[in-house]
């Protein structure tokens, strides 16, 4: 390690860590050493004991995880959170979410941003990908709390080429901001809201400004089977033909995708990732989930999210860290898949891939920038520790989650929020939520019809 002190040290805990083949294991008695925002080292606890800081965290008794991923989220939605409940999915969409969201302005968004980084900061989730309207307020709210952010604005080809427009605009204006903490993609709704003229315009934009694309696709079986039926073709065979699948593609959901999208996905020529949130899945009865198994022999990453919480009602992603596991093994037949330790490597560095920041976050290694998170496993739901992942995974709860750090900085220390005022946040967004949820204007920003 270099000389002079580090910017922080965090002592005395154990480390999760990255194997090769996926593999997950875990690092006793271990300090970890942050400089520039960076990990410079994972030591032992006596060589980090010798090490002076700016800032030390005593982390005896907890572990040591890199900061989870949300790779499919809408966090303004936090607003509509319980909104519509116990709905099918084109009720749901027609009859609550799209007239409420044609009220949407500005500042509902940044209230909802604000509430959502803060519920995902206590739940040590560090970087987000976040696919909604008003973005450049979404975009404010991540610079100022600290997190981490993948960010598109998102359009439908009912605005028009201007929606287009305004998509790569806000990806070029805020690509790099925040310190490098936001990266930016493209962001078409999905094939059922855009058409393949403006698809393939979406895939000639990413290739010439080097930009990622973020979609809805294959949400559903009955997306699948009714774009079939309408077009000869389902969702990832729509991908194919527009070039979007040449692109590096993040592809939410996917509980849709056939047995014949298999080897279109295999001879992508881009790099496809697919944002699984089986919560969401369970929710509205849909009879599918993400099929990780068959993804996972194809190479493709499957990435832990929430979606918003309007359909999801948290952005807990230890939750769907949980599901995935549960629903591989009863889709699957099999308990041996998913392990706890698969789950592990989901929910960090398959998931750190899946956004584009496989080489910079996602594990606790010397290079990577310091996203951290300090979980306490000495609560009574997570003792005794038998088997350290299945704890993590089957056992441990968001509030768990005692300190998270973003690059080297502290967001939240012995769950105490640092960077955002929560009150203050709830106090206005309650007062304008009776203007934000008036349907009587009778309008839809969209139509769900598939």
């Amino acid at each position: 390690m270099r000389g002079a002190g580090a910017d922080l040290v965090i002592r005395s805990c154990t480390v999760l860590v990255h194997g090769e083949d996926e593999g997950i294991g875990f690092r006793e008695d271990a300090a970890i050493v942050v400089r520039g925002g960076v990990v410079e080292a994972v030591v032992d606890a006596r060589e980090g004991a010798g090490v002076e800081a700016a800032e030390v965290l005593d982390a005896r008794g907890l572990v040591a995880l890199p900061g989870l991923v949300n790779c499919h989220t809408h966090a303004p939605m936090v607003a509509l959170r319980g909104l519509a409940e116990d709905l099918p999915t084109d009720e749901w969409f027609n009859d609550v979410v799209w007239p409420v969201e044609s009220n949407l302005g500005a500042r509902d968004v940044e209230l909802g941003a604000r509430l959502a980084c803060a519920e995902m900061i206590r739940g040590g989730v560090t970087c987000f990908a976040d696919h909604y309207f008003a973005m450049d307020e979404v975009a404010a709210v991540v610079a100022e709390c600290g997190m981490r952010a993948h960010l598109g604005q998102a359009y439908f080809s009912s605005q028009g080429r201007e929606g287009r427009e305004r998509s790569l605009e806000f990806a070029l204006r805020h690509r790099g901001s925040a310190g490098g903490r936001i990266t930016t993609t493209l962001a078409p709704h999905a094939p059922y809201t855009v058409t393949d003229a403006d698809l393939a315009a979406t895939a000639v934009l990413a290739h010439e400004h080097g930009l990622p694309v973020h979609l809805h696709a294959a949400e559903n079986r009955d997306q699948s089977e009714t774009s079939l039926a309408r077009h000869g073709a389902t969702p990832v065979e729509v991908l194919e033909r527009t070039g979007l699948l040449d692109t590096e593609l993040l592809l939410a959901h996917g509980t849709g995708i056939l047995d014949r999208d298999l080897p279109v996905l295999a001879r992508a020529g881009g790099r496809t990732a697919v944002a699984t949130a089986p919560r969401v899945y369970l929710r509205f009865g849909w009879p599918d989930t993400t099929p990780v198994r068959a993804l996972r022999d194809l190479g493709v990453p499957v990435g832990l999210a929430t979606d918003g919480a309007a359909s999801n009602n948290s952005l807990d992603v230890w939750e769907s860290m949980t599901l995935t596991a549960l629903l591989q093994k009863s889709t699957t037949g099999d308990p041996r898949w998913l392990t706890a330790r698969q789950a592990l490597h989901h929910a960090t560095l398959q998931s750190a891939r899946a956004v584009g920041l496989g080489e910079v976050v996602g594990s606790l290694a010397p290079g990577r920038r310091a996203d951290i998170i300090l979980v306490d496993l000495d609560g009574p739901h997570t003792q005794p520790v038998h088997d350290l992942a299945a704890t993590l995974v089957h056992s441990a709860r968001s509030a768990d989650v005692r300190t998270t750090v973003v690059d080297g900085r502290v967001l939240m220390r012995d769950r105490e929020l640092l960077t955002l005022d929560v009150p203050e946040v709830v106090r206005e967004l309650r007062q304008r939520l009776p203007a934000l949820l008036d349907r009587r204007h009778g309008r839809r920003i969209q139509d769900y019809d598939t």
